[in-house]
């Protein structure tokens, strides 16, 4: 992964250092390098790209794990910020009874917002749309 993300940033004309670790349930990826914020342009539509090659690239060395590419601590920071969200929804449908809706979402950031609502067992949440893009609607349970 290490020299297949270093020949891509030096295709676009960059110098990556790329960092790969272990999480819980995948694998990140952290490139950095003078430039890399070119990555970031675009709402990070370049690092979005960058995660969609690579996991197509590497989807069968790691078929049941994530594999997450992170620049400048960007998506770290974004999955952050969108976790805090689902709680804050999952809280408004538990206390109201209505459902909360967020979206639309690329798929990596769906799981995010699934993930973090499966942590609260009084609410649920399921993609709606028929799109690469859907929205999440999260239900008090019962």
């Amino acid at each position: 992964m290490t020299t297949f993300l270093r020949d891509v940033g030096a295709a676009m004309g960059l110098a990556l250092e790329v960092v790969v670790e272990p999480i819980e349930d995948g694998t990140r990826i952290t490139v950095a390098g003078e430039g890399c914020d070119v990555l970031l342009q675009r709402r990070a539509a370049g690092l979005d790209a960058l995660q969609h090659l690579v996991n197509a690239a590497f989807r069968r060395e790691h078929p049941s794990r994530h594999i997450v590419v992170d620049c400048l601590d960007y998506r770290k920071t974004k999955d952050s910020e969108l976790r805090e969200t689902a709680r804050l929804l999952a809280e408004r449908a538990r206390t109201t009874g209505e459902p909360q809706e967020i979206g639309p979402l690329n798929p990596y950031a769906r799981r995010i917002v699934h993930l973090a609502v499966a942590e609260d067992p009084g609410v649920t949440s399921e993609s709606v749309g028929d799109a690469f893009m859907k929205a999440v609607v999260i239900t008090a349970a019962g």
